[in-house]
């Protein structure tokens, strides 16, 4: 399992494929939940995600690829785009510390 302490997270990607537009409007609230917190959210392609992320967010019908993107990386795949509890929990646990892990 990898993981990594709260304290040490500074990059977010939301990865996502050509989709709807959801994974934009995901990455776009968990700026605005992490603001002040020195956490840097992007949302980049499933295929491109960057070499600097700390955590990676993705539907759970791309980890697979996600995971071949970023091996290495803390994954953390979710059912829904707003509102879901793997979401909620990370950005708690960034807020009062902890470690995430998938």
């Amino acid at each position: 399992m990898t993981t990594i302490d709260s304290k040490d997270i500074r990059k977010i990607i939301v990865a996502c494929d050509a989709g709807m537009g959801s994974s934009v409007m995901l990455a776009s609230t968990l700026r605005k939940q992490l603001k002040g917190s020195g956490v840097e959210v992007e949302h980049t392609p499933v295929n491109d995600i960057p070499a600097d992320a700390d955590v990676v967010l993705c539907h759970v019908g791309l980890a697979a690829r996600a995971r071949v993107s970023a091996p290495g990386k803390v994954l953390l795949s979710f059912q829904i785009f707003l509102g879901d509890p793997v979401v909620t929990n990370l950005v708690s646990t960034i807020k009062k510390g902890g470690t995430v892990g998938a």
